[in-house]
């Protein structure tokens, strides 16, 4: 059978993919909103969304906190033409190396596009139901000043959304609109949650929707300190985006057709600060951990696996890998993974209550090894906020320690920033200060300091002269010897 005989997945298809795929047991169509869910990515639909279905399968009360996705740039259109034909059902395909497993979610009724127009997206928050805005849009949709994770507030997009605030464009606008109609209308606050892999993601929400209220109105960013409430969590799933041979196959396995199925890895985690402002599911019942305080998780997965992840991403670039699992393959990259977590970043981490700190380190390299999880290695490079290796460096400097793995991930991260690899074909460079980067990336070439002078990137670790040698000395090298020399070279001196 050709793939477009094949039954479209949607409510009324769900009896004939049985029993190959796990179908909800509740009824799709009755699952009302309770959330609006900014940034309605593959993450979060492996993510949130799998845990509030899994909730649903329990029991009927949780039918009432259905997420509505948002997408917030144009070309999230695509994500509404898939789903919506679909009723917003979707296959989650969840994958190791024991084999795969399928389940339709059916928790997410609804998706909106907000790319050009905001007015359906803050009706939809506006609604009477809502009571979680939650987002994940990566560090750069916060608009931050990177240096001070503050709101940048001349940042193009800011600036624009200060001029015509009841049409808000970016995520940090949009909440503060949906606020302000909140308080006018004297309704209850909603809870703003992040989703993003932002230390403290929570407390720099917080600030960003404080400091662009306060551009407002002042008496706004009052009542919103006052009544709205912006928990920190921390995520964790490895999610790689859907490739069309992905979905092709899919549908050739399964006999059905999903117009974008999520895959991911089996391995999930969620921690969250117990504190919302107008009830919550209860999404411990699914497998989440409601804490008093997510820091010491935040540091652990941030510190153990974001840092590793880019640092492993921007190596394995540019000696030619084209996948995380393949990068790896190679032994020098696991050992210097593993020295990495054990030398630099794992120092810095405050007690974490319940875990196994040296078997969630090898379960780390495990996962990123999985060959199942084709996660491309530019997928990571371009999504990582750099500040997942400035962080903890800034910790060790601070202390007098050694930061000679982490500070050889930033090379490369610099050397990538070239726009060329090794063999002279053009990179793609995908960042906000691309055409900024571009222009100093190659000046001096072994030299960091035209680059490491970006202060919203660096900010005052440019001055450091311990951090400007050491990542010189990597950055001379990866341009003279290319990266699999320099990692030879590092293991042989740092002994990994």
């Amino acid at each position: 059978m050709t793939p477009n005989a094949l039954p479209r997945l949607s409510r009324a298809a769900l009896g004939s993919v049985a029993p190959k795929i796990a179908i909800p047991t509740y009824d799709p169509a009755a699952v009302t909103p309770g959330i609006v869910h900014l940034g309605f990515g593959g993450f979060h639909r492996a993510h949130m969304a799998r845990y509030t279905h899994d909730l649903m399968q329990r029991g009927a009360d949780a039918l009432s906190w259905g997420i509505i996705g948002a997408g917030l740039m144009p070309a999230d259109a695509r994500i509404r033409d898939a789903l919506t034909p679909q009723d917003g059902l979707y296959s989650l395909v969840e994958r190791d190396a024991d084999g795969e497993r399928v389940t339709v979610i059916g928790s997410t009724p609804q998706v909106i596009l907000a790319g050009r127009d905001s007015a359906a997206l803050l009706d939809a928050i506006d609604g009477e139901t809502i009571r979680i805005v939650s987002l994940t849009v990566t560090e750069h949709g916060y608009c931050l000043d990177t240096a001070t994770k503050r709101l940048a507030p001349d940042h193009p997009a800011i600036a624009a959304d200060l001029r015509s605030p009841d049409r808000p464009h970016t995520a940090i606008g949009v909440i503060v609109e949906a606020y302000r109609r909140r308080k006018d209308a004297t309704r209850r606050a909603f809870t703003a949650l992040s989703c993003d892999n932002i230390q403290h993601n929570g407390d720099v929400l917080k600030t960003a929707i404080l400091d662009f209220a306060a551009l407002r109105d002042p008496a706004l960013a009052d009542w919103i300190a006052t009544h709205a409430r912006f928990p920190s969590t921390m995520v964790d799933r490895i999610t790689p985006v859907s490739q069309p041979s992905d979905i092709a196959a899919f549908a050739e396995r399964y006999g059905v057709q999903d117009a974008w199925p999520v895959f991911c890895e089996t391995f999930t985690q969620w921690v969250i600060e117990d504190d919302f402002a107008d009830g919550r599911p209860a999404w411990e019942d699914a497998g989440a951990q409601l804490v008093a305080d997510v820091a010491p998780y935040e540091f652990m997965k941030l510190r153990l696996l974001n840092a590793s992840h880019l640092a492993i991403a921007g190596l394995g670039r540019l000696m030619g890998h084209t996948f995380i699992d393949q990068t790896m393959s190679d032994p020098r990259m696991a050992r210097y993974m593993a020295a990495l977590m054990d030398r630099e970043t794992g120092p810095t981490l405050m007690s974490v209550p319940g875990v196994d700190l040296p078997a969630y380190k090898a379960k780390l390299v495990q996962r990123f090894a999985n060959p199942t999880i084709k996660d491309t290695v530019d997928r990571v490079n371009t999504d990582a906020a750099l500040n997942y290796l400035l962080d903890p460096i800034r910790d060790r400097l601070a202390s007098g320690d050694s930061v000679d793995l982490l500070a050889l991930g930033v090379a490369a991260w610099i050397r990538r920033m070239t726009g060329v690899d090794e063999t002279g074909v053009a990179m793609t460079i995908h960042h906000p200060q691309a055409d900024l980067l571009r222009e100093k990336a190659p000046q001096g070439l072994g030299d960091p300091r035209s680059v490491l002078s970006i202060r919203q990137l660096f900010g005052d670790l440019g001055d450091n002269a311990v951090f400007v040698a050491v990542v010189g000395k990597w950055l001379a090298a990866l341009h003279a010897v290319g990266a699999c020399r320099v990692l030879d070279q590092a293991a042989a001196e740092l002994g990994f």
